[in-house]
């Protein structure tokens, strides 16, 4: 079963722990590994047909990671642990989840709307959930 993009979001910061850069397409292939993914999971396409499931929830896990100062992109399609990461997986949660998300100060404005991104996003812009 394709996980939802709140299930992916520990485990993808779990594989940000070292400290290093990693690529989108590194993050796909190690996490759907870990998922146990099926190679129809894999590349099962959402109802718009025109991106993989898994890959766009593993895009929102990333969106929301960053929006916490979780992790950073230092290029497009490159993504490294913050500190404030690195302060998260420290204390061990069982999950990260949004509402473990609001916590963070910029994480809360950002779901409220007044971000810079002028973006507020909800739960049900993610149909495939």
């Amino acid at each position: 079963m394709i996980p939802t993009y709140q299930e992916i979001m520990l485990p993808l910061l779990e594989e940000l722990a070292d400290g290093r850069e990693h690529t989108s397409a590194d993050l796909y292939q190690v996490l759907a590994n870990r998922f146990g993914l099926t190679e129809e999971e894999r590349t099962q396409l959402m109802n718009n047909g025109r991106q993989p499931l898994f890959h766009n929830r593993v895009g929102w896990s990333v969106t929301y990671l960053k929006k916490a100062g979780l992790l950073q992109a230092p290029k497009r399609g490159s993504y490294r642990i913050t500190n404030r990461g690195q302060e998260v997986l420290n204390q061990k949660p069982a999950s990260i989840t949004v509402d473990y998300l609001m916590r963070s100060p910029e994480f809360a404005e950002f779901r409220s709307g007044n971000s810079d991104s002028g973006t507020k996003l909800d739960q049900d812009y993610f149909l495939d959930d």
